[in-house]
C-alpha cells in the first residue's frame, strides 16, 4: 500500500515529462539530446523533478511498506551502500515517470536495435512492454531508491534481470551536490573493440536525470556500426548522504 505522502505528491504533467527528454540547460532540440545518446552514450534531462518531489522521495526510503526488497551492497560485492526495490503498485509519481519516459525512449531503442541488426522491436507503450516481460516470467518491478553515505560507492555494473532487456534506463539525483554530499559522481564506461575503455563522468543537479544504456549501444566506426559494451557506477562519496531514484523499464524474474 502506498503511503499518504506518496499518494498526494504533485506529479509532473505529461507535457513536462515528454519535454524533459528533449531538454537541457540551454533547451536544445530533441535532435541534440538524441545526438548526445549516440555520441557520448548518455543524455541529461534537467529539472525532471522539483525540490519538493525530491525531498518526498528521499523521505520515502524509510517507509518499508513501499518496497519489495532491500539490498546491502557490501554483502554481495556490489560496492558500499544500499538500495530498495519498490513493490507493485508503484507510487503514483514513479509510475508516471516510468510510463511517460518510456514512450520517447522506445523510439530510440528501436532505432538502436535496427542499427545493430537485431529483429527485436519495442512496443509503443510501457504497458505493452511489461506484458512481454511478464509473459517471460519477469514480474517483479525494478524501480528503486539507492542510498549512499560517506565512503560508499557503486561498482561498475549492468542492470540485467532476465532475457527481456529494455536498452535504456534513467537515474534521477534526489540530493543536492555540494550541500547534501560531496563526491559520488555518476560514471559510465564504454568498452570499445580493440581499444581502451572510455569513461564519461556526468555532473547532475538535484532533480536532474541522466538517461544511459543498460548494457550496450551502437557506435559508428570506420568499418560501419558496431556494438560497444556499457557499464555504469558511482564514485566514492566523500561526505554526506546521496539518494537517487533508478528507473528501469524491464521487470525482473
Amino acid at each position: 500500500m502506498n503511503s499518504p505522502g506518496m499518494q498526494t505528491a504533485e506529479r509532473p504533467s505529461r507535457p513536462a515529462v515528454a519535454a524533459a527528454v528533449a531538454a537541457a540547460p540551454s533547451r536544445p532540440t530533441t535532435s541534440t539530446t538524441l545526438t548526445a545518446l549516440d555520441t557520448v552514450g548518455c543524455a541529461v534531462l534537467p529539472a525532471l523533478l522539483d525540490a519538493a518531489q525530491c525531498a518526498q522521495l528521499r523521505d520515502s526510503y524509510s517507509q518499508a511498506e513501499l518496497f519489495r526488497s532491500r539490498v546491502v551492497m557490501q554483502r554481495h560485492g556490489f560496492g558500499r551502500g544500499e538500495y530498495q526495490y519498490f513493490g507493485y503498485p508503484l507510487p503514483a509519481l514513479i509510475e508516471q515517470l516510468r510510463t511517460e519516459l518510456y514512450v520517447p525512449l522506445a523510439q530510440i531503442a528501436n532505432r538502436w536495435s535496427e542499427a545493430l541488426g537485431s529483429e527485436v522491436r519495442y512496443p509503443d507503450t510501457l504497458r505493452e512492454y511489461l506484458q512481454r516481460c511478464h509473459a517471460a516470467g519477469q514480474q517483479r518491478p525494478t524501480p528503486l531508491l539507492l542510498r549512499y553515505g560517506a565512503g560508499d560507492y557503486n561498482c561498475l555494473h549492468q542492470d540485467l534481470y532476465g532475457e527481456q532487456v529494455f536498452p535504456l534506463q534513467a537515474t534521477v539525483l534526489l540530493s543536492s551536490p555540494g550541500e547534501d554530499f560531496e563526491g559520488g559522481e555518476f560514471a559510465l564506461t564504454e568498452q570499445r573493440p580493440r581499444a581502451q575503455s572510455r569513461v564519461e563522468v556526468v555532473s547532475l543537479r538535484q532533480g536532474d536525470a541522466v538517461v544511459f544504456p543498460v548494457h550496450h549501444r551502437p557506435q559508428q566506426g570506420t568499418r560501419g556500426i558496431h556494438r560497444v559494451n556499457m557499464r555504469h557506477g558511482v564514485s566514492r562519496l566523500r561526505r554526506g548522504e546521496r539518494l537517487t531514484l533508478g528507473i528501469i523499464f524491464h521487470d525482473a524474474t
